[in-house]
């Protein structure tokens, strides 16, 4: 059977159906070409094969992330001694903010609230809530280094940013990646009692509560 018949073939049959459906039916009829080619005709060539088609209905894989516990990311903000790459690290382990997200500007900052202006989901802008001791920290820091409205609160590219998070993670002897932060921002609620809806609304900020629930960072009962 010619590969463009299976994919023909599966056109009708998933029409209208989930990924996760359209995977396991394209599992089912390799595995049936396989027995064919084992049992029947060993010069079979099972049309499922083709580096198309299994690219096409390869499964998701999904990534178990390490949860850094709190003494842990404690220990590592404790440690930066730099005012500038602490509060960084502050910004994503305790307001959940992603990396792209620190490019603020002196006027982003409301007291408690930070706003992001063009954020990944699309909108306009988002609003970040922070720690008052955090925000405390930010304000002094801003004082003494922004002198404008619209000046960058932290001057430093994406890249430089990500080996700050390395580095840092590199002192407590772990692999730390920066959306570790993050992930850690949200397991920490959740710990403390946050129901997962208003982690996802308020801290995370996600579209969809699905996005939410494949941080993997929350009780089973979820």
């Amino acid at each position: 059977m010619p590969s463009e018949k299976v994919l023909q073939f599966f056109n009708i049959v998933t029409d209208g159906c989930k990924p996760q459906t359209n995977r396991v039916r394209f599992s089912h009829l390799s595995s049936f070409f396989n027995f064919l080619k084992n049992n029947l005709d060993l010069s079979f060539e099972n049309p499922c094969n083709l580096p198309m088609l299994r690219k096409l209905f390869r499964p998701t894989v999904t990534v178990r992330w390490n949860i850094i516990e709190k003494e842990t990311v404690d220990e590592i903000i404790f440690r930066t001694t730099n005012v500038r790459n602490r509060l960084i690290l502050e910004l994503m382990a305790r307001g959940g903010m992603r990396i792209g997200e620190v490019k603020l500007r002196f006027c982003d900052i409301q007291d408690r609230k930070l706003i992001i202006k063009d954020p990944k989901s699309g909108k306009e802008q988002e609003v970040v809530f922070i720690p008052q001791k955090v925000a405390g920290q930010l304000r002094e820091y801003t004082r003494q280094n922004c002198k404008n409205p619209y000046d960058r609160i932290f001057p430093i590219s994406y890249e430089a940013a990500r080996i700050m998070v390395l580095k840092a993670g590199n002192m407590v002897g772990i692999y730390l990646r920066p959306h570790d932060l993050r992930r850690h921002a949200a397991t920490y609620a959740s710990r403390a009692g946050v129901p997962i809806e208003i982690i996802s609304i308020i801290i995370l900020r996600h579209a969809n509560l699905s996005t939410t629930k494949s941080f993997n960072c929350f009780p089973s009962k979820f």
